[in-house]
């Protein structure tokens, strides 16, 4: 039976309330409960309800008393009415607060995702540059540093060119996450005691993931470093990573084994499978996402000293009874992020 929703406000002794209704069969079912109770003591609550109108500026309607349920609660119902679209342009919405789930019913979600939608297709429309340029220049009036996170790869580049204070990359896309890359390295550092040498295994969404582009850059920047790159395979490295590693001299090698990988390394780098790259195409994500799973397994084959980290949040790729593992640095892992992000506004605006 197919539904239509409308917004209007009823005259209901001479006060006016905004309600929704649900149309079955070209009739309109309202029930009041709440709202009564801002009427005067004396209000007659069998008194007629009156025509009624639609918020859109749609023919009135006429309203009628079904029932009384109770002292403070009635129901009652329009008449004539026309089946109207649930949302579109210009018609109110519903709820004045958004406080519990319990507020939403099945139109009000219906809207909501639809809005969402739209807002999805705005937010990925590149804003332009000028506009970019405008908004940092008006940003920059207002404070002494920018952190700033962008769904654009390239977008800090822009920003912090334009800019006459100090910018901070805290995310651009798929394109880098420099901050991250700094307190991994420094909690690798710490971890394991150097980081000559090591041996890291990034695991996960490689494609995508901007932390494990940055974390490769500068894992480059150390000697006889070995990088294990293990990912499905709708998600690999780019080559651009790839490329400039062998241009600095640095080992990497794929492999679809995570626990021969494990078995080697000093870090296993585990990341999540991002959803929201995949777009509609959900039979990758499905294909992608739970192959490679850090749990008590692979933590058997891991070296005594070794660690694993994750930049966060994590969906399941890491079981949480691997949490309560010594080797388990992710948490420790988020609190050097504190310490890197001092010291970057320390040395950005005072100095060493």
């Amino acid at each position: 039976m197919a539904s239509s929703s409308s917004f209007s406000t009823c005259t209901l002794n001479r006060g006016s309330f905004a309600i929704k209704g649900i149309s079955f069969n070209k009739e309109f079912n309202c029930n009041f409960s709440t709202l009564l109770h801002r009427l005067p003591v004396n209000a007659k609550l069998s008194a007629d309800f009156t025509y009624s109108r639609l918020l859109t500026g749609e023919k009135p309607l006429k309203w009628e008393q079904s029932q009384r349920l109770s002292r403070n609660r009635m129901q009652c119902c329009a008449l004539e009415i026309e089946d109207i679209p649930a949302y579109t342009n210009g018609k109110k919405f519903q709820l004045d607060d958004v406080i519990e789930a319990q507020q939403f019913d099945r139109d009000t979600l219906n809207a909501i995702f639809e809005v969402a939608r739209e807002m999805e297709k705005v937010e990925k429309k590149s804003p332009g540059s000028q506009i970019l340029k405008d908004t940092i220049r008006t940003v920059e009036g207002y404070s002494d540093i920018i952190v700033m996170r962008h769904f654009e790869s390239g977008a800090a580049r822009r920003a912090a060119a334009t800019a006459d204070i100090p910018i901070i990359n805290a995310g651009d896309g798929p394109g880098q996450h420099p901050t991250q890359a700094l307190l991994d390295v420094y909690t690798i550092e710490r971890e394991i005691g150097k980081l000559d040498g090591i041996r890291v295994g990034l695991v996960g969404d490689l494609a995508n993931g901007r932390t494990v582009r940055s974390l490769a850059y500068l894992l480059a920047k150390y000697q006889d470093v070995k990088i294990y790159f293990v990912s499905p395979d709708v998600v690999k490295m780019k080559d651009d990573i790839k490329d400039y590693l062998t241009s600095r001299g640095v080992q990497w090698e794929e492999s679809a084994d995570l626990m021969e990988v494990a078995s080697k390394c000093d870090v296993v780098y585990q990341t999540r499978i991002q959803r929201e790259r995949f777009g509609e195409r959900i039979d990758l994500y499905e294909e992608a996402r739970g192959k490679y799973i850090v749990d008590k397994d692979v933590l058997k084959v891991m070296q005594k000293h070794a660690v694993v980290m994750h930049p966060l949040p994590r969906l399941d790729e890491i079981t949480v009874d691997v949490d309560s593992d010594p080797r388990a640095a992710y948490f420790r892992q988020a609190k050097n992020g504190l310490y890197i992000r001092m010291a970057l506004l320390k040395l950005l605006l005072v100095g060493w």
